[in-house]
């Protein structure tokens, strides 16, 4: 993982949402705090940033521990050609933030991303008469109670968000779950060398045989390859068959994973690799 030391030169690094989104916080972890973040309105135009070559690199969320998998950013990675080439863990603290002077019982409505809603629904149930309202991004939440100067609403967001738009931290630390980690990839049009990372991810559809994920996973199974995530998704345009996306210790440099790749194979209608990468070492 690269460290706030490591020298960025001119990358620039793709990410859904506005300054201070929690994907732009996760890519400074990542690359150093003198990255450039690009930010893009949608997941899809981060994909496209990074195909184009106007950005080095994209960042996506792909996993939440409180919440689960970011569904959209799993069918985008079967869609583009993007490579995984690197993962960071976050630790996701949610501030309900508004305009300076408003209170808690001015609030009626509450702007945020559908994730960082759900993150929070404890605490906004326990609001009477306020209404939770979805939007693209959690920063641009609050640049918009701001610029609109909504003293009825507020956003939830990250502190950095409510310290550089100059608005107050009505509650602190909101979400239902106090260790609430995101887990986002980052992206690239190429691998890195050959031989970097110890973890590897895949998408694969199984074929129409009887125990067919059985045999699929005892590819790995049998050459002691530690399987980290299985995540099952729709495969569009073919109602109720399904696709399996698989995170697996370890680099297909390596004699045993590229076997149990070639195994896999044996098995398997269709099988992409998403790439080999140095894991997320975040959770703390």
């Amino acid at each position: 993982m690269k460290t706030s030391s490591s020298p960025v030169g001119d990358i620039t690094i793709a990410f859904q949402g506005d300054h201070y989104a929690f994907s732009e916080l996760a890519a400074k972890v990542y690359f150093g705090e003198q990255a450039a973040c690009l930010p893009c309105q949608s997941f899809e135009a981060v994909f496209a940033a990074v195909a184009s070559g106007s950005s080095q690199y994209g960042i996506i969320p792909i996993e939440n521990s409180s919440t689960g998998s970011i569904h959209v950013n799993y069918d985008l990675l079967l869609r583009h050609d993007a490579v995984i080439v690197g993962e960071v863990y976050y630790k996701v603290d949610h501030q309900l933030i508004a305009n300076p002077g408003v209170r808690l019982e001015d609030i009626r409505d509450i702007h945020s991303h559908p994730q960082a809603l759900e993150q929070c629904r404890q605490f906004i149930t326990s609001l009477a008469q306020v209404r939770a309202l979805p939007s693209f991004d959690t920063a641009g939440s609050v640049r918009m109670i701001r610029d609109e100067k909504l003293h009825h609403a507020a956003a939830i967001a990250s502190r950095k968000a409510a310290e550089d738009y100059g608005m107050q931290i009505l509650r602190q630390d909101i979400q239902d779950l106090s260790e609430n980690f995101t887990r986002f990839l980052v992206l690239a049009r190429e691998a890195d060398p050959a031989g970097s990372g110890d973890k590897t991810s895949i998408v694969f559809a199984a074929q129409n045989i009887p125990g067919a994920l059985f045999k699929s996973l005892s590819a790995f199974a049998l050459r002691d390859i530690d399987l980290c995530k299985i995540e099952s998704r729709p495969w569009r345009g073919r109602p109720f068959e399904y696709i399996f996306y698989l995170d697996f210790r370890g680099n297909l440099e390596t004699t045993a994973c590229r076997n149990a790749i070639r195994h896999l194979e044996e098995m398997t209608s269709f099988l992409k690799i998403l790439g080999s990468y140095q894991a997320g070492n975040g959770l703390k």
